[in-house]
């Protein structure tokens, strides 16, 4: 059972790669859950695109998808980030690119962790466990 991190169509370096491994199991497991296979992939805004188009319907930019593909307590998925969409969101929001990075990184294993951010409720339970995780980096 692994976390991966891999690139597609982008020159990009992860930085702390067994911290955040570390960090993301620690969450994983706070949640009585265990981690099995959890695929990053880290991308270009439009190898996002058209993922999101192809497999959502979705003819919008995101800044991360997540498949989903846990077996009971058992947490799988991919998770596809672009990291162009990062940056911006680093500059917008007025923080580092690794404190973005690290945001969505654990919002899709939140994801497969079972919360959701469709309803406003949904979100904001989403963002304070966001920041939970962040604390615990």
């Amino acid at each position: 059972m692994a976390i991966s991190f891999q690139n597609q169509d982008i020159d990009f370096k992860l930085k702390h790669k067994t911290k955040i491994k570390s960090w993301i199991k620690k969450v994983i497991e706070s949640q009585k859950k265990k981690k099995g296979e959890i695929n990053f992939v880290f991308t270009n805004d439009e190898e996002l695109l058209d993922i999101n188009t192809k497999f959502l319907q979705h003819s919008t930019y995101t800044d991360i998808i997540t498949f989903d593909s846990c077996e009971g307590k058992v947490i799988n998925g991919d998770i596809i980030i672009s990291v162009e969409r990062v940056a911006e969101n680093a500059k917008k929001f007025k923080v580092s690119f690794e404190t973005e990075l690290h945001r969505v990184m654990i919002h899709g294993v939140l994801h497969l962790l079972g919360y959701k951010d469709k309803s406003k409720k949904e979100a904001a339970e989403m963002r304070l466990m966001e920041d939970w995780a962040l604390r615990k980096f």
